[in-house]
């Protein structure tokens, strides 16, 4: 029977404890995205949607944007403008215990 092994690198990635050292958590890649809103039509209207045609949304202007990491709203904010591109200003961060809420 051959024995089984664990790699350096991920003994070197888990404490004693069985925790992974914050290093390795901070390098691994999410995805950040912004929703101005939604909308929900019948496939009826989305086949005869053309260039120059208006879906409208849920959110009121001025409402706040939900920045979303991995499909999970973290934070609320407004779009700016940083050096000719669009960033955004977050004005609401949700706390954690909400989030796991909403899991």
């Amino acid at each position: 029977m051959s024995e089984l092994t664990s790699s350096p690198d991920m003994t070197s990635a888990a404490t004693d404890k069985g925790q992974i050292h914050t290093d390795v958590l901070q390098n691994i890649p999410v995805t950040l995205s912004i929703e101005v809103g939604r909308a929900q039509i019948k496939i009826r209207d989305l086949m005869r949607l053309t260039q120059g045609s208006v879906v409208e949304l849920d959110r009121i202007a001025g409402e706040p944007l939900d920045l979303l990491v991995n499909n999970t709203v973290v934070a609320q904010g407004e779009v700016v403008l940083v050096n000719d591109r669009y960033g955004i200003r977050l004005t609401r961060v949700v706390p954690a215990s909400e989030r796991l809420d909403n899991l």
